[in-house]
């Protein structure tokens, strides 16, 4: 059974980086496309960015273009999603999941099958 593990989340100031991780074992993550969503408290989960199996199709929250980068990295069964100019605003628990649809179709949330526990990140000075 395919399980996701979010890592990297934590506390940083306005202006901060933080880089996270979603990590698979036993499966290669290569066939699926994956996201990071995120919930804030009080708030609907949103999608942040996703990315295809291949890597060459991106879709980006309005709220975070320019600012989060999302990446994969086969060879290591991983994904990351580079977070830079961090405002309060992006506090939330990140989760990344996973889609086994034939069909990309971005940050759909109920095309995504598979999802990490999640992980903090604060945004505070």
């Amino acid at each position: 059974q395919l399980q996701l593990v979010e890592s990297g989340g934590g506390l940083v100031q306005p202006g901060g980086s933080l880089r996270l991780s979603c990590a698979a074992s036993e499966f290669t993550l290569a066939s699926y496309a994956i996201g990071w969503f995120r919930q804030a408290p009080g708030k609907e989960r949103e999608g942040v960015s996703c990315i295809n199996s291949s890597g060459d199709r991106t879709n980006y929250a309005d709220s975070v273009t320019d600012r989060f980068t999302i990446s994969r990295d086969n060879a290591k069964n991983t994904v990351y999603l580079q977070m830079n100019s961090l405002e309060p605003e992006d506090t939330a628990v990140y989760y990344c999941a996973a889609s086994r649809a034939f069909y990309y179709s971005g940050c759909v949330p109920w095309t995504y099958d598979t999802w990490g526990q999640g992980t903090q990140v604060t945004v505070s000075s």
